[in-house]
């Protein structure tokens, strides 16, 4: 194209013949030649140095373009990428598997092994979806062989709720209202039994260790209920177990409650009446110091009795039910509305259609 124009611009030096209109008519034929020339010579220049000057702004204009463009594209690339990541971060984290309770609660039973920022982005995802449903308490058990994971979820804020021997429960509660959840078993559970024969004498055992050390007290045979046991079953175990005396399970008498005895907890002590069936007492040495068949008049008239009335008061108590005047509370087998069995304990003496 540059070689095109120069041969015209040429073919236009070399051409004589201009309008009559033109000034250079006037000129002789040397001068116009050399006017024409340099004039030509000139705007050739000046026509070249547009020329290169059009081809820059062109270049200059398609890669100007050029770059907008995929400056424009790559930030509208970036800017949906940084839209969607949240949404794509969550697809890729996924949510914690739970258990859902009736309460709008959900419970996450921790079994396998997980690092402690995995857990914690799991959690936060998690907690996140559990809010949009609705969810008020999550409950975490972690077992003690992921115990490293406890300080994370501290710092999530969760709080402990009750911890056992393998395991830790830990709580949040999600909404911005009064927290609800349920606080830990608030009661330990014991029983004292009361066994008596035929002869009118009463199981009682002296104690080695405990508040009743070295009182020379004979009291009657006391234990805690196990997890899960039922009071008339513990109630023959704790017998079983001091004494070696076979029995079974007749009335609860009574039943006391007190607070803040064991760690803080509040206490329920069952008096029950128990039937042997065997007679021959063989101690448990490990906690039992003595124990014996003794008359319930003896039983009664201990000094410690008298002077603490709670223990005067149980002591009246199975007085009375030896005399046959005073009923206590039977236990009855029973099934719960979810199928599960139990026992509800009561006056059954005007019940006989039971």
């Amino acid at each position: 194209m540059q070689r095109f124009r120069n041969i015209n611009l040429y073919r236009l030096s070399c051409n004589t013949s201009l309008p009559s209109s033109s000034k250079f008519l006037r000129l002789p034929r040397r001068t116009c030649l050399c006017t024409v020339s340099s004039w030509l010579g000139f705007s050739t220049g000046i026509l070249l140095l547009a020329f290169q000057l059009l081809s820059m702004t062109r270049s200059c204009s398609d890669s100007s373009s050029f770059l907008i463009k995929n400056f424009s594209a790559s930030t509208a690339s970036l800017t949906v990428k940084a839209w969607m990541e949240p949404e794509s971060k969550a697809k890729q984290i996924g949510l914690l598997n739970v258990t859902e309770d009736l309460y709008d609660g959900v419970t996450v039973d921790m079994k396998e092994p997980m690092d402690a920022k995995v857990f914690v982005s799991l959690l936060r995802a998690s907690i996140s979806k559990w809010r949009q449903q609705g969810k008020k308490g999550v409950w975490i058990k972690l077992p003690i062989e992921l115990s490293s994971l406890v300080e994370p979820v501290v710092q999530e804020g969760f709080r402990y709720h009750h911890a056992e021997s393998d395991y830790l429960m830990l709580v949040y509660w999600i909404p911005n209202t009064p927290d609800t959840l349920p606080e830990n078993a608030s009661h330990r559970v014991g029983i004292g039994a009361f066994v008596m024969n035929s002869h009118g004498e009463v199981l009682v055992v002296k104690e080695k260790n405990g508040g009743f050390r070295g009182t020379d007290v004979w009291k009657l045979p006391t234990g805690v209920v196990n997890k899960g046991e039922d009071i008339c079953t513990a109630a023959v175990r704790e017998v079983k177990e001091e004494t070696g005396i076979e029995t079974e399970f007749g009335e609860v008498l009574a039943f006391r409650q007190s607070h803040r005895s064991f760690f803080r907890k509040s206490d329920l002590f069952f008096i029950c009446m128990l039937r042997p069936r065997s007679f021959n007492i063989q101690k448990q040495d490990s906690e039992v110091e003595a124990a014996q068949w003794m008359p319930i008049q003896e039983y009664v008239e201990q000094s410690y009795n008298k002077e603490h009335q709670l223990f005067k008061y149980v002591a009246e108590i199975c007085k009375s039910k030896s005399e046959g005047a005073y009923v206590g509370f039977s236990a009855m087998p029973i099934a719960t509305a979810s199928g599960k069995d139990t026992y509800l304990y009561f006056n059954n003496l005007d019940f006989n259609k039971f």
